[in-house]
């Protein structure tokens, strides 16, 4: 059985709708991240979710117990859902231990119930219960708002962008704290966000809203390889996308003939290439591992330390053409990804590759 179950959900604000009918499941001990851009209905889910906003229409399950749905709308307080906010919210008149108890009835709250315990699971000492939210760093201070989560016991934790506040270093360290602590918890979790890097590398599970609308759920793997959308490729990560023609499972492009992930309808269609997936080589490799590799321009490169963002200009010649089926793209300026000691310089010739399959979206 699934610990949360979403059917039919909907929900307005004046007349505007905001949630389009989301179906989603989320099986017991899986952390799912909750991928969206801004304004595409994240936190109203969340809301409704958490018992905070009523759903227009639909039903939410929480552990085979109904929460809303059919004029039953359950508060907040009867959900068990633990709730991080996005700036942890620690009440800073309490102590650390306070804190994690406060929402612990008042025999518990007065043994401070499972302080050690809590603060060992979200990687802070023991001594950590005496002090005040004020000496901690915002990282700690998250830790801490996961603990008091985790405190009663509850069904379903959700996390609202906890790490948007963090700077780069510590939302890692932090993000990954609170990863394991979820684990080793087997909560099941649900975590809003807007940062894919974080929704790809915490989730077990990525869920794309879309302006109010579910588009994908999938592996994260999935997702990045094989997004539903065009728009969703360009959301998630970068992506090249050319135009090319699709024969059976073979697309034929500028980058030659590449293999479809995905069976896509024969004829006109954009095909999605990751940056990483294209490998720049020496101007004299005309070949790799015997397919014909295509000849291009450096016009710009970013320097990132471990890697690179390369700025290429596609020139037309004659191993861009495939079975003179190929579009060849004189001028078509694309984007790569090297790593950083292997940086090329402006203006220098090389030859282009590309690894693995590519994604297809046909064209009306």
């Amino acid at each position: 059985m699934s610990n949360l179950r979403i059917s039919g959900l909907h929900k307005s604000f004046d007349g505007h709708t905001v949630l389009h009918g989301i179906d989603l499941s989320v099986e017991r001990g899986t952390l799912l991240a909750l991928l969206g851009p801004s304004g595409s209905g994240k936190t109203t889910l969340l809301r409704v979710l958490c018992g905070f906003e009523h759903a227009d229409s639909g039903t939410i399950e929480i552990d085979g117990r109904r929460v809303a749905g059919d004029n039953l709308h359950l508060p907040s307080e009867l959900r068990r859902i633990g709730y991080v906010p996005q700036e942890g919210a620690l009440f800073p008149h309490l102590s650390v231990a306070d804190n994690i108890v406060f929402g612990l009835p008042r025999g518990q709250r007065r043994a401070q119930h499972r302080v050690a315990e809590l603060l060992e699971l979200v990687g802070l000492a023991p001594d950590y219960a005496n002090r005040a939210p004020q000496q901690l760093s915002g990282g700690q201070q998250q830790r801490v708002a996961l603990a008091r989560a985790l405190a009663p016991s509850p069904t379903l934790v959700m996390l609202d962008e906890p790490f948007s506040s963090l700077d780069a270093a510590l939302r890692l360290e932090t993000r990954q704290a609170v990863a394991d602590a979820l684990a080793a918890a087997g909560a099941t979790a649900v975590l809003v966000t807007h940062d894919q890097s974080e929704a790809l590398s915490l989730g077990h599970e990525v869920a794309v809203l879309w302006n109010g609308k579910l588009i994908q759920t999938a592996t994260p793997q999935t997702l990045y390889r094989r997004p539903v959308s065009r728009e969703l490729a360009s959301f998630v990560g970068e992506a090249v996308l050319l135009p090319g023609i699709a024969s059976s499972d073979i697309a034929r492009c500028a980058l030659g003939e590449l293999k479809l992930s995905a069976p896509v309808a024969d004829g006109p269609i954009d095909v999605m290439v990751r940056p990483e997936q294209i490998h720049v080589l020496h101007a004299h490799d005309l070949t790799r591992d015997g397919v014909p590799t295509f000849g291009a321009v450096v016009r710009e490169v970013t320097f990132n330390g471990q890697d690179a963002s390369v700025v290429l200009q596609l020139l037309d010649d004659d191993a861009a053409n495939t079975n003179g089926k190929a579009v060849p793209l004189n001028g078509t300026a694309i984007r790569a990804r090297v790593p950083g000691y292997r940086s090329p310089q402006p203006g220098e010739h090389v030859r282009l590759a590309v690894d693995g399959e590519v994604t297809g979206y046909a064209r009306a």
